[in-house]
């Protein structure tokens, strides 16, 4: 009698696994799930991974470059299709110069980003700006190409 019992508990565990559906299509991919096919639409994922989040600064200067244009034109445009969206602005520096100026900078870094997306449509209520001067950076060394890196405005979905 035990023998019968454990087999038909053995039989239901087997077949109960065979049933399991969250494995089926694994190998060829067929159970993929909105994160394996890419960023949520209108996340900051998104906004990095479609559109670009950053823009850069030549040594001590807050205008835009006509490739930091192009990104902000291609944020605007990626704002007015998610118009739920606020975005925060931080102006980052490299690691010379004083802590005000840099502070002073990455604010005027800033406020050239916001500026450009309210002049192509984008509410000026749906951003916010921040400087971290230098205290902040993207790319650590002290040469050029990491000061280059650092010299940027960042856009972060709030």
């Amino acid at each position: 009698m035990r023998l019968k019992l454990l087999g038909a508990i053995g039989l239901a565990v087997l077949l109960a696994a065979c049933s399991d559906k969250s494995n089926t299509g694994a190998a060829n991919g067929a159970g993929a799930t909105a994160q394996e096919t890419g960023p949520a639409p209108g996340s900051e994922a998104d906004l990095v991974a479609n559109v670009g989040d950053r823009v850069f600064f030549d040594l001590n200067k807050n205008t835009l470059s006509s490739d930091a244009q192009a990104t902000l034109d291609r944020q605007a445009a990626w704002l007015a299709k998610y118009p739920q969206v606020s975005i925060e602005l931080a102006g980052n520096c490299d690691d010379r110069g004083t802590e005000e100026y840099n502070i002073a900078l990455g604010e005027r870094r800033a406020n050239a980003a916001r500026d450009y997306l309210v002049a192509k449509g984008v509410a000026a209520s749906r951003i916010t700006t921040i400087s971290y001067g230098k205290d902040r950076p993207t790319a650590t060394g002290d040469d050029e190409q990491s000061w280059a890196q650092n010299r940027n405005a960042i856009t972060a979905v709030r």
